[in-house]
């Protein structure tokens, strides 16, 4: 009868490990979702990373032979990730994002925001003149994603970073540091807008947590491995979402725009707020999830 071992190093080369890794993840049926929808790509992210390769060639490497002590090193990555049920963002301590990467642990979600996707694009059409946003406001920043892609789709503005959580903003301040951006994101540790400077922002970006009690209480293992304060949105996921809308429209410019992400919420968001007609943007992979308000309605 074959060992474990000996069937373990008859993996030779790059294709073997991505291989088994789809394997590994299909059977024990891990949780995807932080970074990758399916086992494939998650393999081939830990085979790459765990080999020190470009994470954006795969082909080339192949068929190339793997030494023994590479070959344990990605079998060490891909046991971690499965028997721990450790989001690999945590296990590589990087996330990507829009190819950006970014440094996270587990004091911060991991970085997946389909608001990052609207960044891209300068929140066009929804901002006409993006060298004329002044001032954005990333609420429940996390590890700073978000400000830092603000910063880079809107030169000439500067971004208020605001999180509760002060492990959250010293993960947020290394990313601002690693993007040299220190003079344009300035982070703030407060309570929601409770202590913001007195600004009229042109954007306001927020990704607060929002899962419902139900939805909580389902999470799978990966997802609770991520900070709790992050998630929790209270029994309808509308806690923060409340508080968020009331304040909002002191602290916006007179044309501002508030871009909200809600995530599965769509039925409680409306639940909640039936009088609102906010306008709901698409993605390339959601199209109830983000929605967008301007300081007329929610003055209104």
């Amino acid at each position: 009868m074959v060992s474990i071992e000996e069937s373990r190093s008859a993996l030779r080369t790059v294709r073997d490990l991505v291989r088994y890794g789809v394997s590994r993840l299909n059977t024990e049926r891990v949780a995807l979702g932080h970074g990758s929808d399916n086992a494939w790509d998650e393999a081939v992210y830990l085979v790459l990373h765990a080999l020190h390769l470009p994470l954006d060639t795969l082909d080339p490497f192949l068929d190339a032979r793997v030494l023994d002590g590479e070959r344990a090193a990605v079998l060490d990555l891909i046991d971690r990730r499965v028997t721990g049920r450790v989001p690999a963002a945590y296990l590589t301590n990087e996330a990507w994002l829009r190819g950006h990467r970014f440094y996270v642990d587990q004091r911060v979600i991991v970085p997946r925001s389909p608001i990052a996707e609207l960044l891209d694009q300068g929140l066009a059409p929804w901002v006409a003149d993006p060298d004329g946003v002044e001032y954005v406001l990333d609420m429940c920043t996390g590890s700073g994603c978000l400000a830092i892609l603000a910063a880079l789709a809107f030169p000439n503005t500067h971004v208020d970073a605001v999180d509760l959580s002060s492990d959250a903003l010293e993960v947020a301040r290394r990313n601002v540091n690693d993007y040299d951006l220190q003079d344009r994101v300035t982070l703030h540790q407060s309570d929601l807008f409770d202590a913001l400077p007195s600004r009229a922002y042109d954007v306001i970006v927020c990704n607060p947590p929002y899962v419902n009690r139900t939805s909580m209480d389902a999470l799978p293992p990966e997802y609770r491995h991520e900070p709790e304060l992050a998630l929790r949105g209270g029994e309808d996921g509308m806690d923060l979402v409340r508080r968020i809308l009331e304040a909002a429209p002191r602290h916006l410019a007179q044309h501002g725009v508030l871009i909200l992400e809600i995530g599965h919420e769509y039925e409680n968001f409306v639940a909640a707020f039936p009088h609102l007609e906010p306008m709901w943007l698409e993605t390339a992979g959601t199209s109830d999830q983000i929605l967008l308000l301007t300081r007329e309605q929610l003055v209104s």
